[in-house]
């Protein structure tokens, strides 16, 4: 699917007209009643909890509404049609991770209630998407652009703050449901197809303390797309699945105390999942004597299990000070189970288990501000502090045979100050001190501002800067045989770099009809960005250095239309992404153009007590230099590759009974049937890491869904 001529212009027209028709419309500057109800409170990045429209930085809010809607799991189900926002699967680890601003998911940090969540070997970043329920999930934030002075390392594109429900308006509140998802064709009652489960209870159990548990089941039977399942023992590359069978549990626990000056809250999660790898070589073991043959292969299961125990505390002084410290204790380790197994006889031998990620986290943070009383004037202070262990036995590789134990300190000071220059402008500067244990100590900077024009215009800006500290498998990567020399590199430095953000939104109302238009330019600079390269070409030989730059920089246009029951969205960006590699002679440095287009729409017919949702997002098609050889001295010859446009269409239509005791949605999930896409000159000598593809998987083609849930408040 391509986006012609037509297209452009259809969607052009219809920003004109909205942005033209905002201009033409009634402002309503002074009705702050009206506009509080039109907007939404976030607390990312906030000193307080403030409206949207107070707020310094532009933070786009994903509401329970909107979860419930798309009848989204975990995050991979909900992301994937945000703007400058992609979801990357593979199918082979079952692990979903982002792309942001055309980074990858090293360069954003998710958080949990303000604190970084752990990974296999990270904190914060490399998440996989699967793995974070949305059943306690009250909003979502998004910040675009660097965070390092808020939250350090790795927040070099933004970041997500997962805020959870902490508060109930009954006395008890009973949610459980059913969701039962057809997976492309495939689906049956237990071996086939999605099936989930989920109760959560919540108390309040008196006008002080509040306390809810969870359970969620999810159970994915995996896709074959033309693959023949675990029982095929033909040789012919077939056997096993396209999209790996995956199952998981999630348990968790919240108990809240809160007066009117402290609140203080306590979380614990435990997350299992087990994923099932059927490897695709079957060897026939044939018994000359018998004439017989058992044919095995060597299948693997992963299992990986994580603690995450969060405790904040936050409350104001008598002073009128505000305070907030949260303490979280993380675990997250991936066993490895691998065997021979016997496919007629279902036996298995040769079985070893080993532990081979590892990742322990113990981290704190705390702000203190408004210690002073004037409202021209505002700062707050505030600390980080994190201790983190973990090993990686497949990317220390055979260098060792036993697990590398790699440690990292960081501890951190930032400030920040808050001017009102006067009723409509405000400034922020910001500046963070970040000692590492293991990287020379940084120091990081940011200045935001807001500005309020009269007839209903906001205009922010942002610049900062961010870092992002190598990951373990580039430290510490060692593949070594008589086909490959691939190292990973101690020395590294951390990569640099900085953003600018400019934001102009505009608010309009006229009667029932509210507008907002969003024209955003971002612009992210890169440095020391560390890549493989040949460090040797006789005998070849690979290792991450720091050699490249990354530079993008992109113009953003959202339309939001709403009128009683009715929302329509409609946006657009165009972004150009330069990749430069300063060690290669034939490096190409240009800027490789890609646009997207996004659109949703909704309606609550009351009546029916229904809404119905339309939700759709065009990728256009993507461009990238790779390597593609040699030139006689050696140096790698570039070449483009063109990943394909595609598109994602969703549809879902929710319908509530009984006083809203009952909602029942039914809905589909990439309606167009996307599976994969074509990528052209894709070919690359390069690559050691994966096969030469001239496809990219994306998804496992349409399916179809349907939920029950069942509320009891009293």
């Amino acid at each position: 699917m391509s986006l012609n001529k037509n297209n452009f212009c259809i969607y052009f027209s219809l920003f004109l007209v909205s942005f033209s028709y905002a201009q033409k419309t009634n402002e309503i500057e002074n009705d702050s009643t009206k506009t509080e109800q039109l907007e939404e409170i976030v607390i990312t990045g906030q000193y307080n909890p403030q409206s949207i429209k107070k707020s310094v930085h532009n933070v786009i809010v994903i509401n329970r509404k909107q979860i419930d809607q798309q009848a989204a799991n975990n995050l991979a189900d909900l992301l994937n049609f945000n703007l400058n926002l992609n979801i990357i699967p593979n199918s082979q680890t079952g692990k979903s991770t982002i792309s942001f601003f055309g980074l990858d998911a090293q360069y954003f940090n998710i958080l949990i209630d303000n604190v970084p969540l752990v990974s296999d070997n990270g904190l914060g970043n490399n998440i996989d998407l699967t793995q974070v329920n949305l059943d306690d999930v009250e909003r979502i934030e998004i910040v675009e652009g660097a965070m390092g002075v808020e939250y350090g390392a790795n927040a070099v594109s933004g970041v997500i703050n997962i805020i959870t429900k902490k508060s109930i308006d009954n006395d008890w509140k009973i949610q459980t449901y059913l969701q039962e998802e057809t997976v492309n064709d495939d689906y049956a009652w237990f071996d086939k197809g999605r099936h989930i489960q989920s109760i959560n209870v919540s108390h309040n159990i008196n006008d002080k303390w509040f306390a809810k548990i969870g359970f969620n089941r999810n159970d994915f039977a995996g896709f074959f797309n033309n693959r023949q399942g675990q029982d095929y023992y033909q040789n012919d590359g077939l056997r096993g699945y396209e999209w790996l069978p995956k199952h998981q549990i999630v348990t968790n626990a919240l108990v809240r105390y809160s007066t009117k000056n402290f609140r203080l809250f306590y979380k614990f999660e435990y997350f299992n999942e087990q994923l099932n790898y059927y490897d695709a070589t079957v060897r026939a073991n044939i018994d000359t004597e018998t004439q017989t043959s058992n044919p095995s292969a060597t299948d693997r299961i992963f299992t990986t299990n994580r603690f995450l125990n969060n405790l904040n505390i936050d409350g104001n002084l008598n002073s009128g000070a505000n305070y907030n410290v949260s303490l979280s204790y993380q675990q997250q380790k991936r066993d490895l189970n691998q065997f021979n197994y016997f496919i007629l006889t279902e036996q298995r031998s040769n079985e070893t288990d080993e532990t081979y990620q590892s990742s322990k986290v113990l981290f704190s943070k705390g702000t203190i501000g408004n210690l002073v009383k004037n409202d021209f004037y505002n700062f707050q202070l505030g600390y980080e502090a994190r201790y983190i262990e973990g090993f990686d036995t497949q990317a220390s590789g055979d260098v060792t045979q036993v697990d590398k134990t790699s440690t990292q300190n960081n501890i951190a000071l930032f400030g920040s100050s808050e001017m009102s220059l006067s009723k409509n402008f405000s400034l922020r500067p910001g500046i963070r001190y970040e000692h590492n244990s293991q990287f020379d100590s940084k120091l990081l900077g940011s200045l935001s501002a807001r500005y309020l024009i009269k007839k209903g215009f906001e205009l922010r800006a942002n610049i900062g800067s961010s870092y992002r500290v190598p990951n373990f498998e580039e430290l510490y990567y060692y593949f070594v045989d008589s086909n490959h020399d691939v190292r990973g590199n101690e020395n590294l430095n951390p990569e640099n770099g900085y953003s600018a953000f400019i934001n102009l939104k505009k608010r309009s109302w006229f009667n029932d009809i509210s507008l907002i238009n969003n024209l955003k330019f971002s612009y992210i600079d890169l440095s020391d960005k560390i890549d493989l390269a040949i460090v040797n070409t006789t005998p070849l030989q690979y290792q991450y250095i720091n050699i490249d730059s990354f530079k993008l920089m992109g113009f953003t246009l959202d339309n939001s239309f709403k009128r009683n029951g009715f929302t329509f969205n409609l946006g657009a960006t165009y972004q150009g992404i330069a990749r430069i590699n300063e060690n290669e002679t034939n490096g190409e440095d240009g800027f490789l153009y890609n646009f997207q287009v996004n659109t949703s729409a909704s309606y609550f017919y009351k009546k029916w007590n229904t809404s119905f949702t339309m939700l759709l997002k065009y990728n256009g098609e993507q461009e990238n230099y790779i390597a593609n050889g040699t030139d006689d001295d050696g140096n790698s010859l570039f070449t483009k590759a063109t990943t394909d446009a595609y598109s994602w269409l969703d549809a879902s239509v929710k319908k509530s009974f009984f006083d809203n005791t009952i909602d029942l949605t039914i809905g589909s999930r990439n309606l167009l049937d996307i599976t994969n896409v074509n990528v052209s000159n894709a070919s690359s000598v390069g690559d050691v890491h994966t096969s030469n593809n001239s496809t990219l998987l994306l998804g496992y083609g349409r399916s179809y869904y349907l939920k029950l849930l069942y509320n009891l408040n009293f």
